[in-house]
């Protein structure tokens, strides 16, 4: 307790010494300044790099095209010109657009560039550019090319930050020289959204990454003195008589696999199922519709996760754990979907049968929508259960519409049906076995140059197989300041008893929620230190009978030096208050008091390796103890990655997550539990690769403490991708699992029966699955 209460003090002398020192003036903050305003030539002819040989313009049409190099900072100093010189030269013809980088480096040895996967360039030099073809200042195309010629491309959305889920079809070349390295850019209006509308005018936002440096620079220039980016990119006048043209796409898919798993559905007579071949074939279309609307079908999807998931720890949970969506067809197009509360979480459409999907901005209207089945809660169940065989239909509904200047309101209906009829919508109510439907207005605001709100209510009705009815509202406000030195954001969130939103994530009901955040960040602009500030987080949490649920302060205080090295400390108050409501073991509320302190470190100073480690110890609640309440114990937690990059073209992540709780009476473990993940990546050219993961999740148990059972779980999975591009595809693979279960997988009051060191494979499969796109 003493070292944690010592740990609080630094961070507040910290904070303190800081606040009294001399830091260098910031400057006034600027007004928003006039965007530059350009015009874009048409070209005649198709520019590459062989028209910049040299790092020069050296053929009339390279001449011909925009030439740009006033690219400014904004990190690390903010308005400072670019370190290393950068020119871009932009052009469209009748079929696309065109952008070719020219980066300058006068130290080119330690450019950091890697054979890596698509979208996999984070720690990369590269140079990016934004399209907001709509010229609305709210959404962006995102593209960024490391000096491979590695591709990742992303929707922006002002408030929302980037949906890396998005893909496209364009291209890309580059060629490290002597001087630095060039980039080719080449994106087919195909590719596109935007007005049926001529001449056309759009937004555009050019970027350079330096990682040894922690810099990120921009024409025009993009301080983080402003709220918001889009409403500081430059306006590109002179785009005429371009379309997307006739825009279909077809991607027919095949796969194959044979596996083998448990078969959890009756947990009194668990068994062994499997198939020798599981042949399975569908089709995914999307139509262009006015150059603006996209609607994109469906039809016997394959919805099998090729991406792995990152380990978390869900061991000692109360609620439910967030995994994130790695399903493309999910994925595409999901900032559409995206509220203040999360109402579509669509991991929870398991086993769809079909779907369709129209999504788009026609003028101030923002639009998506979304319509499925799941065969899921009929397969989940065995058959002589009466939910046998029946599908869950679901159907969302989004609308926005634009106000003015950066304000928005919209609308939100999401429903979800169960009915007893798989082959037909069953309107009628005696077939209706169930419901959920949520529906309400949100909103955006921002005010002035560095204020954004944000605000949401909506209400839910449910009806369960059983008859029963539940109902309720829910509400959300939030508000945010940012700016270069002073951060600042507030949020209220009420969910009721009653609400429940089958398709979203919300994992926790009943409360009435308050938080503030404040940082305050120094920007010595040194040699070494590049910013450092203090930082602190607070919430309440009540109950709609007014019950204190849990009261939490976390202060904190980070250092961020060059090369995107950085090193915080940060300790936790808490009280948590638990009710008889919450667990029947419990007589009566009881509180029970928190007190976490720690430190998290991470660097990549050296352009091979990367790593990253946190340590915290301090009490916590044992919320599955072997008798009795909820118990306080000790604990202590760590999280270590490091990422390693040894040859032109390997990755290996490796990854340890541990969690020890420790009985305060004894000093004895109550359980550890170790998370131990390596993943090896070899890229041997830009579209072909192998990935092996293995994954080893064991908790030991003492049963003295904990109803736990000690869990021993090997996880194996080995794939190879062959990705031409989007849509286009050969994807190989294998994943086995191995686990310490009794063969005879009986029963005991804890779960199923374990053993100490034996392993069987309770799961695995072989498969292979082909895709190709047909674009018309």
């Amino acid at each position: 307790m003493f070292a944690l209460r010592s740990l609080a003090a630094v961070i507040l002398f910290a904070s303190l010494l800081a606040a009294q020192q001399t830091a260098p003036p910031p400057g006034p903050e600027p007004t928003l300044p006039e965007t530059p305003i350009s015009e874009i030539p048409k070209l005649q002819g198709s520019p590459g790099l062989p028209d910049f040989e040299g790092m020069h313009a050296v053929t009339p049409l390279a001449r011909r095209m925009l030439r740009i190099d006033t690219f400014l900072q904004r990190d690390p100093h903010d308005g400072a010109p670019s370190s290393q010189r950068t020119e871009a030269y932009l052009g469209y013809n009748d079929k696309n657009f065109y952008a070719i980088f020219l980066a300058f480096d006068t130290e080119p040895s330690k450019i950091r560039a890697r054979m890596m996967r698509r979208e996999q360039i984070d720690d990369d030099d590269q140079v990016g550019l934004y399209l907001d073809t709509f010229h609305d200042q709210r959404h962006a195309y995102a593209f960024y090319v490391n000096p491979y010629g590695i591709q990742q491309d992303a929707l922006y959305t002002e408030n929302q930050g980037f949906d890396g889920t998005f893909d496209t079809i364009w291209r890309t070349e580059a060629k490290m020289t002597g001087e630095g390295y060039m980039v080719l850019i080449e994106i087919p209006f195909k590719s596109l959204r935007f007005p049926s509308t001529t001449p056309q005018s759009w937004g555009i936002m050019l970027a350079r990454v330096i990682p040894r440096n922690s810099e990120r620079s921009f024409y025009p220039r993009n301080t983080s003195r402003l709220q918001g980016w889009l409403s500081q990119a430059a306006t590109m006048h002179g785009f005429e008589d371009i379309s997307p043209g006739r825009n279909m796409q077809f991607v027919p898919y095949t796969s194959a696999r044979a596996f083998r798993a448990v078969d959890e559905r009756d947990p009194a007579g668990l068994r062994f199922t499997g198939k020798h071949l599981e042949p399975k074939a569908g089709l995914d279309s999307k139509f262009v519709l006015k150059d603006s609307l996209v609607l994109d079908t469906t039809i016997n999807p394959d919805f099998g996760q090729v991406e792995s998931d990152d380990p978390q720890v869900t061991v000692n949970q109360r609620f439910e754990v967030f995994f994130p969506e790695k399903r493309p067809f999910f994925q595409e197009n999901s900032n559409f979907f995206q509220t203040p509360l999360q109402l579509v979480f669509t991991r929870r459409i398991v086993d769809p049968l079909y779907g369709v999907r129209l999504t788009g901005k026609v003028g101030p209207w923002a639009i998506g929508t979304l319509m499925a089945n799941d065969q899921a809660p009929g397969k989940s169940v065995l058959q002589s259960d009466p939910l046998s065989g029946n599908n869950a239909y679901l159907g969302i509904v989004r609308i926005n519409r634009e106000i003015g200047q950066n304000n928005s309101i919209g609308f939100i209906y999401t429903d979800r049906e169960l009915h007893t009829d798989p082959a037909s919508f069953c309107t009628a109510s005696p077939c209706l076995v169930g419901f959920n439907r949520v529906g309400g207005v949100d909103t955006q605001i921002k005010i002035g140059k560095n204020w954004q709100l944000n605000g949401q209510a909506v209400t839910s009705e449910s009806k369960f197989s059983d008859g029963t009815h539940e109902a309720g509202p829910a509400y959300q406000v939030y508000a945010e300041r940012s700016s270069r030195n002073l951060e600042f954001n507030t949020m209220y969130r009420d969910i009721s008893p009653g609400f429940s939103s089958d398709l979203g994530f919300i994992n926790r009901v009943d409360i009435r929620r308050f938080s503030n955040f404040a940082a305050y960040t120094f920007h010595p602009e040194g040699k070494h230190l590049v910013a450092h500030g203090p930082r602190l987080f607070q919430q309440a949490i009540w109950d709609h009978n007014g019950t204190l649920l849990t009261n939490s302060l976390n202060p904190s205080y980070e250092w961020d030096f060059q090369r995107q090295s950085f090193f915080n400390i940060f300790t936790n108050f808490e009280h948590e208050r638990l009710r008889p409501s919450d667990f029947s073991t419990l007589l009566f509320n009881q509180d029970y008091a928190h007190v976490v302190g720690g430190t998290a470190a991470g660097t990549q100073y050296f352009k091979w390796l990367n790593i990253f480690a946190e340590v915290d110890w301090g009490t916590a609640t044992n919320f599955v103890p072997r008798n009795g309440p909820p118990v306080l114990a000790y604990q202590n937690t760590g999280f270590f990655r490091g990422v390693v990059r040894p040859v032109k073209g390997l990755t290996v992540e490796n990854s340890y997550i541990y969690t020890r709780l420790i009985d305060r009476d004894t000093d004895l473990n109550i359980f550890n539990n170790h998370i131990v993940r390596s993943k090896w990546n070899y890229q041997f050219t830009r579209e072909f690769s192998l990935r092996v993961i293995g994954q080893y999740t064991t908790t030991l148990a003492n049963p003295g403490f904990t109803t736990l059972q000690n869990t021993k779980n090997f996880n194996g999975d080995v794939l190879f991708t062959y990705l031409l591009h989007p849509g286009t595809a050969i994807y190989v693979g294998y994943n086995g699992n191995l686990q310490n279960l009794d063969p005879s997988l009986a029963q005991t009051p804890d779960g199923i029966l374990r053993t100490r060191t034996s392993f069987i494979n309770d799961g695995r499969q072989i498969f292979i699955k082909l895709s190709y796109l047909f674009r018309y």
